[in-house]
């Protein structure tokens, strides 16, 4: 199929874009990456009037900054820009241990950060990440600029809060403090896949070794992204001490989730607890090799 008829704006300043959102907010979607917007249009479920196209912006928006206390990208940053970023990398690993598995190198090369955690899709990887290490998006209108934290930017699969007349133009991903590991895996019928059930992990340790917090989030198993907070369960305990089947379970029995194509609801609970134990002993081990 081919997309309907649309109007293109090719803005040349972020408040030109700003402009057009508050002019045509409520009949245009913004192109960035394009690598969801534009097999939506391709399909007809969305049929926007106005398209905004905001690839000019580059110089505006495609800085990659770090610092002590996280990463922050602009809205035209490259899942694979951000991948291959060494800096950010050191600074939030969960970054490329994520982004590994979006999708394809093609659509890696193409696809912004920022335009996937708009999208919302609970398929997704980067909405679970940005969920787990508390992050958050920083949106602008002609009326101004606001920060919108990671648990209140989610509202439902495919929805976010950003409203129609606002421009997404960074997001920010706060690194794990202290003696931290984290790790990322998920289960895919094929490599690239929309993941049948995914999962993502942050794990501390203090000076003994003894975990004192353990938290995870899931991809493709809630609609909106979650943070399971595991430290009741671990915290003072050596990893070796840990019951990680227990772990597992409680993860399996808490989480609501529904079935489709893809797999079942009691399948995608099967695998949301078998990830939960995987993905927290891997974090677990990757905070003990890190030094005191």
């Amino acid at each position: 199929m081919k997309p309907p008829k649309f109007t293109y704006h090719a803005p040349r300043s972020v408040q030109e874009a700003l402009d057009l959102l508050a002019e045509r907010g409520p009949e245009a979607k913004v192109l960035a990456g394009g690598q969801s917007l534009v097999p939506v249009l391709a399909m007809r479920l969305a049929t926007p009037e106005n398209i905004i196209d905001i690839n000019r912006l580059e110089s505006e928006l495609s800085q990659i900054q770090v610092d002590e206390h996280g990463v922050r990208i602009g809205a035209l940053v490259r899942h694979a820009t951000l991948e291959h970023d060494d800096e950010a990398a050191a600074r939030v690993p969960l970054l490329r241990q994520a982004l590994g598995h979006v999708a394809h190198p093609t659509i890696r090369n193409r696809g912004t950060t920022v335009g996937s955690l708009v999208h919302a899709d609970p398929a997704a990887e980067m909405p679970a990440v940005l969920t787990l290490l508390g992050g958050s998006v920083t949106a602008q209108s002609a009326e101004g600029e606001r920060t919108i934290d990671a648990a209140d930017f989610f509202f439902g699969p495919m929805e976010s809060t950003l409203r129609e007349d606002e421009l997404a133009v960074s997001a920010h991903f706060p690194a794990p403090q202290g003696r931290f590991g984290t790790y990322f895996d998920e289960l895919a019928r094929r490599r690239g896949d929309y993941a049948m059930a995914g999962v993502a992990a942050v794990a501390a340790l203090d000076e003994a070794d003894a975990l004192t917090s353990l938290q995870v989030s899931l991809v493709s198993v809630t609609d909106v992204p979650e943070v399971f907070d595991l430290t009741d369960l671990v915290a003072g305990a050596r990893w070796e001490d840990v019951d990680t089947q227990a772990l597992g379970d409680h993860v399996r029995d808490t989480v609501e989730t529904e079935g489709d194509l893809h797999a079942s609801a009691d399948y995608r609970r099967h695998l949301a607890g078998v990830l939960t134990r995987r993905a927290a002993r891997q974090a677990a081990m990757r905070a003990k090799e890190r030094a005191v």
